[in-house]
C-alpha cells in the first residue's frame, strides 16, 4: 500500500527551503543541547502554525474557518480545532529585565549621569543634595525596589563595583546577561524574532522596508578575523551608546503610544572548512553586503 505524499512546494517556498535550513541550523544545535526533542519541537511548530493562519491570515469581514486554517497549514482539522484559541507562546519581559535594562540606560545616557565622553561617572550611594547618587538613579526608574536591593543585586550579579571611595561603579556599559539564565533567553528570543521579522518583512515586501545589511569577507587569517572581530565591537558599541543617547533624550518629551523600536548590531566569525585545492581565497565584495528582509 503505498504512503501518501507531501504536496510539492510553491516555487516561491521550494526557494526558501536552502536559506531556511541554514538558519534553523544553529537553533536545532542549541535544541539538542538543551534536551529539546524532534517530537517536542513538533509539537510546539504545530501550535504556531495553526496560530499564525487563525490570526495572520483571516480574510477581512470573513470567519476565519477551521478548514481554510487546515487548508493553510497542512494540518487536519481535528487536529486544528483542538488548537485554535490556544494562542501561541508568549515571552514576557521578567520583572528584573526591564528594571535592569531601564536603570542602565539611564545611566550610560543621561548628562548628569556621564562624563565629557559619555561614559558612566561612577556615583555615590546617596546623597543630600540634587546630586547625582545611585540612590536617585533608581528612583528615576523605578520606585517599586529600594536602591539598595537593586545594589545588592548587581553586586552579586557582577553588573557593579564598589571602588574605594564606596561609590558605585558600572562594570558593564550594556546590559549582558550569562550563562543561559532567564534574562538571557529572554533576550535571545526577543533580538532573534526582531531581526528575522525584519528580514522577512523584507523578503514578503516589494521593496526592502527595514534596513538590515551586513559587511562580510571570506578566506581570512584567524589574527585578522581577531582583529576584525574586535574592532567591530568597538564601532558597534559606539553605535549602540549614540543610538541609546538619543532616544533616551527623545523619550522624556514623547507622549508615548503602542510602539516598540528596536536597534541590534551583531558580530559573528567562525572556521570554515578548508577550500578546494585551486580556489582563490579573497574576500567577498564588502558592497556586496545585502539589505535583507525583516520582522
Amino acid at each position: 500500500m503505498s504512503q501518501p505524499t507531501e504536496p510539492a512546494p510553491s516555487p516561491d517556498g521550494a526557494a526558501l527551503h536552502g536559506p531556511v535550513a541554514r538558519l534553523l541550523r544553529p537553533l536545532v544545535r542549541l535544541l539538542v543541547q538543551r534536551g529539546i526533542t524532534f517530537p517536542a519541537l513538533t509539537n510546539l511548530l504545530r501550535e504556531l502554525y495553526v496560530n499564525v493562519a487563525e490570526y495572520d491570515f483571516a480574510l477581512p469581514g470573513k470567519e476565519q474557518t477551521d478548514s481554510r486554517v487546515s487548508l493553510l497549514t497542512g494540518i487536519h482539522r481535528k487536529e486544528v480545532r483542538r488548537l485554535r484559541g490556544a494562542g501561541a507562546p508568549v515571552s514576557q519581559v521578567p520583572a528584573t529585565v526591564s528594571r535592569t535594562s531601564r536603570i542602565i540606560a539611564r545611566w550610560v545616557a543621561a548628562p548628569e549621569f556621564t562624563d565629557g565622553q559619555g561614559r558612566p561617572l561612577p556615583l555615590p550611594r546617596s546623597a543630600d543634595d540634587a546630586s547625582p547618587s545611585f540612590e536617585s538613579l533608581v528612583a528615576g526608574v523605578t520606585k517599586d525596589v529600594r536602591p539598595r536591593a537593586v545594589l545588592d543585586e548587581w553586586l552579586d550579579r557582577g553588573l557593579a563595583i564598589l571602588d574605594p571611595e564606596g561609590r558605585v561603579r558600572l562594570l558593564e556599559a550594556a546590559y549582558l546577561p550569562k550563562g543561559g539564565d532567564e534574562p538571557q533567553l529572554y533576550y535571545f528570543g526577543r533580538n532573534l524574532h526582531d531581526h528575522i521579522a525584519a528580514a522577512a518583512e523584507n523578503v514578503a515586501a516589494p521593496s526592502p522596508r527595514f534596513f538590515e545589511r551586513a559587511v562580510h569577507y571570506d578566506g581570512l587569517s584567524d589574527a585578522l578575523a581577531a582583529r576584525l572581530e574586535e574592532r567591530a565591537r568597538e564601532i558597534a558599541m559606539g553605535a549602540l551608546k549614540q543610538a541609546n543617547a538619543e532616544a533616551h533624550a527623545a523619550c522624556a518629551e514623547d507622549a508615548g503610544g503602542r510602539h516598540r523600536w528596536n536597534f541590534g548590531i551583531y558580530i559573528y566569525r567562525e572556521e570554515v572548512p578548508a577550500r578546494d585545492p585551486g580556489t582563490v581565497a579573497g574576500p567577498d565584495s564588502a558592497s556586496d553586503a545585502a539589505e535583507g528582509r525583516a520582522p
